[in-house]
């Protein structure tokens, strides 16, 4: 696939089934995250890689933390489920180092760089996902189990597999309600 059509049709894919990247079209997704713009060479980031078991101690995070924030039944039943939507979740990290010339938002960004990267990385290999947030990315509960400092920020979870259906197209936008020149 051609950078430019990647980019230009870019389209997140929310089921995902097997086949997983592996191999070296996994290593090519690590890479392009390890790419990522990084401001005085900090890298920012950390990854942890979930798949088969993996898969089952996230939902397990999920379920402690539904638990401990008093969520209702319904969402304690289903987060275990939620990392099962996919057969791979790369959870991406953002890991703050306090430098005088890169504050905290430049990290956050460099680290939601290498999502950003990942996710096309993998598309370009043929494989489909979809970068998720939602509140488990900011539950305090969710950051301990990963062992997160105060200011350390999970940017992304990447869910990554293989679609049963095509990409959805997405209607294109103006570029001129987004952008103005200053010539």
């Amino acid at each position: 696939m051609q950078a430019l059509d990647l980019l230009l049709n870019r389209s997140s894919q929310p089921r995902l089934q097997a086949p997983v990247p592996q191999g070296q079209a996994l290593e090519n997704i690590k890479q392009a995250a390890l790419r990522a713009p990084d401001h005085a060479c900090l890298t920012p980031w950390q990854f942890v890689v979930c798949q088969n078991q993996g898969l089952i101690r996230l939902g397990q995070v999920f379920e402690q933390a539904a638990i401990a924030a008093k969520k209702s039944d319904k969402d304690i039943a289903r987060a275990p489920q939620l990392p099962m939507r996919a057969p791979m979740v790369i959870v991406t990290i953002a890991k703050y180092s306090e430098h005088e010339k890169v504050p905290w938002v430049e990290q956050i960004a460099s680290a939601s760089c290498a999502v950003h990267s990942m996710q096309m990385a993998a598309l370009a290999q043929g494989f489909a996902g979809v970068w998720r947030t939602g509140s488990y990315a900011q539950d305090k509960n969710v950051k301990q189990a990963f062992r997160l400092s105060e200011q350390d920020e999970i940017v992304g979870f990447l869910y990554l597999g293989s679609s049963p259906i095509s990409p959805l197209s997405k209607p294109k936008k103006a570029s001129g309600d987004f952008f103005e020149h200053w010539d």
